[in-house]
């Protein structure tokens, strides 16, 4: 589904169905250097099972135009623009890494408009190595590739893969080149520095009145669980699911990952 916002044309998935602001709203948001296709199973099974599904690509991703947004800030407000667009006055928000960053700053902005909030790979402060910050500035491809190692906890064949032949990392790394091909201007860069400017973590997790969940990767060198302890003790009554795989858990456990999204959603 497009949406003209703010003079240029916005993307969200909905999942093969066709949206409905009356049922209840869930918003996928997706992280650094992606688009929505990463919540591939999560957001057709939530759409065909009660839920009216926005998985978005934002400014600069996938099939949403305009420049890549500098803050996260700036990219919670751009998520309340679109929401308002499309006449959603109330919605659960789930978040992925750099999403979830988002997401949270959403809730800040906006606690009446969230009902839940899922957050997955999700750490704050969400510092990015100078290492690779600077790689993602001068050398995009080699980005891609660090990303893709420290992102998944193994090299083999998962059994959630759909079938022989199938590589979770391989299609990984096609996305975020897919995503440099049609948005050269520095997108990792950009995504990279928005998360690890990211300041108001802290106060947006004190303010969280919502129900809340976080799920980890247990093997998620990227955003380790044990660097999430700040966030877990700002927000006491989050529930947390642990997920045998690395930060891209989206894709190496989509069955573990909908499970936990399905008990904690409406």
């Amino acid at each position: 589904m497009r949406i003209d916002l703010h003079g240029a044309a916005a993307y969200a998935y909905t999942g093969g169905k066709t949206f409905d602001p009356a049922l209840p709203t869930v918003v996928l948001i997706h992280g650094a250097q992606n688009d929505h296709s990463v919540w591939a199973l999560q957001s057709r099974y939530l759409a065909h099972h009660g839920h009216s599904v926005l998985a978005v690509d934002l400014p600069g991703h996938g099939r949403s135009q305009g420049a890549a947004l500098p803050s996260v800030e700036a990219m919670a407000d751009w998520l309340l623009a679109l929401l308002a667009a499309l006449g959603v006055t109330r919605a659960a928000l789930v978040g992925h890494s750099m999403g979830a960053l988002i997401a949270l700053e959403t809730v800040y902005k906006a606690p009446d408009r969230v009902t839940k909030l899922a957050l997955l790979g999700c750490t704050f402060p969400m510092k990015v190595s100078d290492a690779l910050l600077n790689t993602a500035r001068d050398n995009e491809a080699a980005a891609i590739d660090m990303v893709n190692l420290f992102s998944h906890s193994t090299m083999a064949q998962k059994p959630s893969c759909p079938g022989p032949g199938f590589s979770v990392m391989g299609g990984a790394r096609r996305l975020m080149q897919r995503m440099s091909q049609i948005n050269p201007e520095q997108l990792f860069y950009t995504d990279f520095y928005a998360c690890n400017a990211y300041a108001n973590g802290d106060a947006a997790a004190r303010s969280l009145g919502c129900p809340a969940l976080f799920i980890f990767g247990a093997k998620d060198v990227m955003t380790s669980p044990k660097s999430a302890k700040g966030l877990l003790a700002a927000i006491p009554h989050a529930r947390t699911v642990t997920v045998d795989a690395g930060h891209s858990m989206m894709q190496e456990q989509p069955d573990a990952v909908l499970d936990a999204l399905v008990a904690f959603l409406p």
